[in-house]
């Protein structure tokens, strides 16, 4: 077995490309805001929720990553593609950042864990150290299923293609302010609303189960991301595709998966039970009496 032993020394080298890129989307998103028409604020609305909610939160994390629920192949390619219009790199890697993420939470070997410091946590570790570039056999070893799909390693390889053609549909249509804000500030803005996941709900929030590590739920961090800020319960039991559990805890992705079951296009959804919430109460109330 292969264990990952990737570099988050704070001190480590920085990753140029990433830095570049980074630096280039905020001042393309700064730029943005010197201009603005309501086409291309709708524009960058639907964009965001097809990048964040259905790209994301639904394909990259709850599918790919936990595979919380299954679809048909055409269709799981497509939530990968719209998640690589969030340009937070290949799926493949995404997923096995995350789940090595879920092997060492909060523990030495967490790519992003604020005990690391919160700047790393939310974007010090994009910028240094492993940076998402896994060796070969730490992202076989922890993305089997999907290194062995010659498909997702391909679009692994050019994630950044749907993205350049979004870019040019929304030039070639809008000119500077579409491009600006459809891809600039929107991608500037989805990069904090997913790093937010990392730091802030690591950070702040409520408790709902007594997990061994810091997770916590967040309400403004979920409406950032679509329902993912529901950190504890999603750290609690982390292949259920339903991250908010209660009337109150908003989770828009879940809703499109829903959608998606009701069209006949996922299955085998895991959810989690009443009785493993009481379950996890029992536990937790327990903790606190000893």
């Amino acid at each position: 077995m292969v264990k990952y032993t990737g570099n988050i020394n704070k001190h480590a080298g920085f990753n140029w490309i990433n830095v570049f890129f980074v630096s280039l989307f905020h001042l393309g998103a700064i730029a943005a805001l010197f201009t603005f028409s309501w086409q291309a604020f709708a524009l960058t609305i639907f964009l965001w929720w097809v990048s964040g909610s259905v790209g994301i939160g639904m394909g990259f994390h709850r599918l790919l990553t936990h595979r919380g629920f299954k679809t048909p192949k055409p269709l799981e390619y497509l939530l990968t593609v719209c998640g690589l219009l969030a340009l937070e790199g290949g799926a493949i890697n995404w997923v096995v950042t995350h789940r090595i993420h879920h092997a060492y939470t909060d523990r030495p070997g967490d790519p992003h864990t604020p005990r690391d410091g919160r700047w790393w946590s939310h974007i010090g570790w994009i910028m240094r150290g492993t940076a998402q570039q896994h060796e070969v056999a730490v992202m076989q070893r922890y993305a089997p299923d999907l290194t062995k799909d010659p498909v997702h390693v391909w679009l692994n390889r050019l994630y950044y293609v749907p993205l350049i053609i979004c870019g040019l549909f929304l030039f070639a249509f809008g000119g500077w302010t579409f491009l600006l804000w459809g891809v600039f500030l929107r991608v500037a803005l989805g990069l904090h609303f997913t790093w937010l996941v990392n730091s802030a709900t690591h950070l702040w929030g409520k408790r709902r189960f007594a997990t061994d590590d810091d997770s916590k739920n967040s309400l403004w961090v979920a409406l950032l991301t679509f329902g993912e800020g529901w950190h504890n319960n999603h750290h609690a039991y982390p292949r259920a595709a339903r991250h908010g559990l209660a009337w109150y805890e908003l989770d828009l992705n879940w809703w499109g998966i829903r959608t998606l079951k009701f069209l006949g296009l996922a299955r085998d959804i895991t959810l989690i039970t009443p009785a493993q919430i009481s379950e996890s109460q029992e536990v937790k109330v327990l903790r606190r009496a000893a």
